[in-house]
């Protein structure tokens, strides 16, 4: 027993979580389901109203003389109650549902908003599976909490309540044997939604999200994975991560569905009915009851194991729902990027950009960059080299603000970049990376992202500039072609449009996160070309992989554990026999493999 303590704490600490997030997340329509909820408590009174009224006619029946006029008139109150009950219920659920579609429409339109103002770092953290399960799964997921949950719990409750009082005022000996399988159904619930089951529900859960993960991994790879020959390798992996959900859900279902099956069984008419008439013969041996007392629980008795059933159902989407809630608030909790108003206009900022004893951690206690102080001077191209891992693209992202620094200061022209606005940064930086994004839309949608405002001709210009143009008026529909349905584009050809948009873009100070790396062969030399006519008078920050690249460059800093450890050019650190002459012998190694 007392191993389950710690679980049975940390249930009660989910289940307050849980409870705090459903009550945050619905708060805007917790007015209009209360409304709901007291038609329902209206219709579930309707709902035991016309058993009451038919066990009254019964009565009648049973007198002599039979007053029929009045059985008559307690037959038509029941089927008025009856109608009105349908009608309550009815316009209930319809308007729980107009008030979750809004609600939905709400909630998606405020998380796409806040999603444009966390950093640009929280999406590198996340796939984009659990970009979509947010704002489509887990919204999806808060439709039974809003049009379900409470109407049927307030239903439930109000049903079984008005029943027994009525059972306790007909005959309180046989509502408590009635209660009997109430009781023995709460407590197999209980067991159901015990710490035990609900870790088993934890595994599966984080086995769901991993056949998401490894599925769109799967299906975005397939290409490359294929001309490496690895395509049993990486089916391999999705196939284990599906093997792995469906044994944590039978480990997480089949205990709980054995409990369940039988606890069913307690509640179904046919047992209620059976415990009624056994119960009713017994108490009428010993002259405790007549036999038209019996009738009540016969008839109101049998549907409170449908009401409790009712519960019993809705506790898996409750959960669901609880989870999804949780998720969102936490979304809602987010720190968001802070925007300046610096200027007040989205001019673009020039000068000298400095870094400036700049510190930055992921988390408070592991510190990744260490006082790095250095000046890019306009017009310049810096690299960026360094073991795997050293800091190199975390250095480079600080610039257009992934992340906001930890201590320190990160400036252009004087100006912090914390107290520039959005559009003033983006004006001012631009950033090619090697994981380009497009978004589901034509290609001059895509290119058109950086200047939403440009012409034609603009946007001709940046793709004959990127060496993209030809490829895109070789599409059925031009630069009007879709993105997924018109143009299949390769790895060089989708960096090469990502370079155009950046043209397009003309930021002065740029970032480049190795744009060729994930280039095929034929478009390398184009995408250098590209890169070229991109970086000329440019302030250019450059996260260098492959060395040879960048001997040009007017300056090299060499990254180590988050620390600057040199500084200069090619020629310069070759000589000096350092750290980055090392990379550079590990680099001249890995050429000269690929020329055998």
């Amino acid at each position: 027993m007392t191993d389950l303590k710690p679980d049975r704490v940390a249930l009660k600490q989910q289940q307050k979580l849980d409870a705090a997030a459903r009550r945050e997340i619905l708060a805007p329509v917790s007015g209009a389901l209360s409304l709901a909820s007291l038609v329902i408590v209206l219709a579930s009174v309707c709902t035991i109203a016309p058993f009451i009224l038919i066990v009254e006619a019964c009565r009648q029946l049973l007198q002599n003389p039979v007053d029929t006029g009045h059985v008559w008139r307690l037959v038509i109150a029941a089927i008025a109650v009856l109608v009105v009950r349908g009608l309550l219920q009815a316009g209930a659920l319809v308007f729980t549902h107009l008030v979750d579609a809004k609600f939905q429409l709400t909630l998606r339109q405020l998380l796409a908003a806040k999603l444009t103002r966390v950093p640009l770092g929280w999406f590198t953290d996340r796939s984009s599976g659990e970009v979509k399960k947010f704002l489509q799964d887990d919204v999806e997921a808060l439709h039974y909490l809003v049009a379900h949950a409470r109407l049927e719990f307030v239903g439930a409750i109000t049903v079984q309540l008005v029943a027994l009082i009525y059972l306790f005022t007909v005959e309180w000996r046989l509502a408590f044997v009635l209660l009997i399988p109430l009781v023995l159904y709460a407590v197999a619930l209980n067991v159901m939604m015990s710490p035990s089951n609900n870790a088993r529900l934890e595994v599966f859960t984080s086995w769901e999200r991993k056949v998401e993960q490894s599925t769109i991994e799967f299906v975005d790879g397939i290409q490359v994975v294929r001309a490496f020959g690895q395509a049993r390798k990486a089916h391999k992996v999705f196939q284990d991560a599906v093997d792995n959900a469906a044994a944590s859900l039978l480990a997480w279902k089949m205990p709980m569905t054995r409990i369940q099956s039988g606890a069913e069984v307690l509640l179904t008419p046919v047992f209620m009915m059976l415990v009624v008439v056994v119960a009713g013969v017994g108490f009428a041996d010993l002259g405790w009851v007549s036999a038209v007392d019996v009738l009540p629980f016969l008839l109101v008795g049998v549907s409170l194991g449908g009401a409790m059933l009712g519960i019993g159902y809705g506790g898996q989407a409750l959960r669901e729902g609880a989870a999804a809630a949780l998720r969102l608030t936490e979304l809602q909790r987010t720190p968001e990027l802070a925007s300046g108003k610096e200027n007040g206009g989205s001019d673009a900022v020039a000068g000298a950009v400095r870094f400036e004893d700049v510190s930055f951690g992921y988390r408070a206690d592991r510190t990744v960059l260490h006082n790095i102080d250095i000046e890019l001077s306009p017009g310049t191209i810096t690299a960026l080299v360094g073991p795997s891992g050293s800091g190199k693209s975390t250095l480079a992202r600080l610039l257009p603000r992934f992340y906001d620094v930890t201590d320190g200061r990160i400036t252009i022209g004087g100006h912090d970049l914390r107290d520039l606005s959005t559009e003033q940064l983006y004006r001012t930086v631009g950033f090619v990376l090697q994981d380009v994004r497009l978004i589901r839309g034509t290609i001059r949608d895509n290119l058109r992202l950086a200047r939403p405002d440009a012409d034609h001709a603009a946007v001709e210009n940046a793709a004959r500039a990127a060496q993209i143009h030809d490829r895109i008026d070789a599409l059925p529909r031009g630069y009007d072609s879709k993105i997924g349905v018109d143009a299949m584009l390769s790895g060089g050809e989708a960096q090469r449009l990502s370079i155009a948009r950046t043209l397009l873009a003309d930021t002065p100070v740029l970032v480049l996160d190795e744009a060729t790396a994930f280039a095929d062969p034929e478009s390398e030399a184009a995408v250098q070309d590209a890169l070229a006519v991109l970086v000329a008078d440019r302030t250019v920050l450059v996260i260098a992989h492959r060395l040879h690249t960048i001997t040009s460059v007017d300056r090299i800093l060499v990254l180590d554990n988050g620390v600057v450890v040199e500084n200069g050019n090619h020629d310069t650190l070759h000589r000096a026999g350092g750290l980055y002459q090392q990379l550079w012998e590990t680099n001249e190694n890995a050429l000269a493999g690929e020329v055998r």
